[in-house]
């Protein structure tokens, strides 16, 4: 069989032509297309000998340009709104009142299916635990969350330990959003979330944040793309260019 000729569109950071390279199959990729100047970065620093076009997929395939004359430049700015928005859900503490601003504490319910798929997850022993692909060497204390976050966003987190073998999807905001962006590690396992949670309705401002910091929960490392599949040679945010941040590096394709 000749080898496959591949296209990859949104070629992110290049997980699926590393994918690609791994599964032995004979292929080349002829090209690769993604608008993320970042991402551009480290693919390129990884995959040096592959075309890269910094383009829109509808530039290369004359699609009808309704949305401006300009389409890259069209994507660049939408991405651009996308990444300056702040997630910030109209949900609040008490359903019977309106949200008041940046005091309301946000919260989402999790249902007894979501956690029961959760519990399965953990105990699924064909998967590793997530302390395999942690970090011990490094200083932690810049990805603690602060206290006033964990006020805000307690109730929103979805919260995994070193022995999980489960996380929620990672996606570019990771770091600087809370909601939908991410797990973040409880480091101190001895400690149950049940009971830190339980009795935070009663507690004064004090007492909550006090608590929520009993757990030690922090943001993963960058070297989160561990969990993706990526293997420890795989160049990114210390080798292709030392200043790019975790946020904008983490394109997960």
């Amino acid at each position: 069989m000749e080898p496959l000729r591949v296209l990859e569109l949104y070629s992110g950071i290049g997980g699926m032509h590393q994918a690609l390279r791994e599964s032995c199959i004979p292929a080349q990729v002829v090209a690769a297309i993604d608008i993320n100047t970042v991402a551009n970065e480290v693919y390129k620093y990884n995959f040096p000998h592959t075309q890269l076009l910094a383009k829109t997929i509808e530039v290369l395939m004359e699609f009808p340009q309704t949305e401006s004359e300009h389409p890259q430049k069209h994507a660049i700015d939408a991405e651009k709104k996308i990444e300056e928005k702040k997630i910030e859900p109209n949900i609040c503490s008490d359903s019977s009142t309106q949200c008041s601003g940046k005091e309301t504490i946000l919260f989402k319910l999790e249902t007894a299916g979501e956690i029961d798929r959760k519990r399965q997850q953990d105990s699924d022993l064909s998967v590793p635990m997530l302390r395999n692909f942690l970090e011990d060497d490094i200083d932690m204390n810049s990805y603690f969350l602060p206290p006033k976050s964990l006020l805000r966003y307690a109730l929103l987190l979805d919260i995994v330990k070193p022995t999980s073998r489960r996380s929620t999807c990672f996606t570019k905001g990771y770091g600087r959003y809370l909601e939908g962006t991410g797990s973040v590690l409880q480091t101190t396992e001895d400690v149950q979330v049940e009971n830190i949670y339980r009795s935070l309705t009663n507690l004064s401002q004090e007492e909550k944040i006090t608590r929520l910091l009993m757990l030690q929960l922090r943001f993963f490392t960058p070297k989160i793309a561990n969990l993706l599949g990526f293997p420890p040679e795989f160049g990114m945010w210390d080798t292709c260019r030392p200043q790019l941040s975790l946020i904008k590096v983490l394109k997960i394709h």
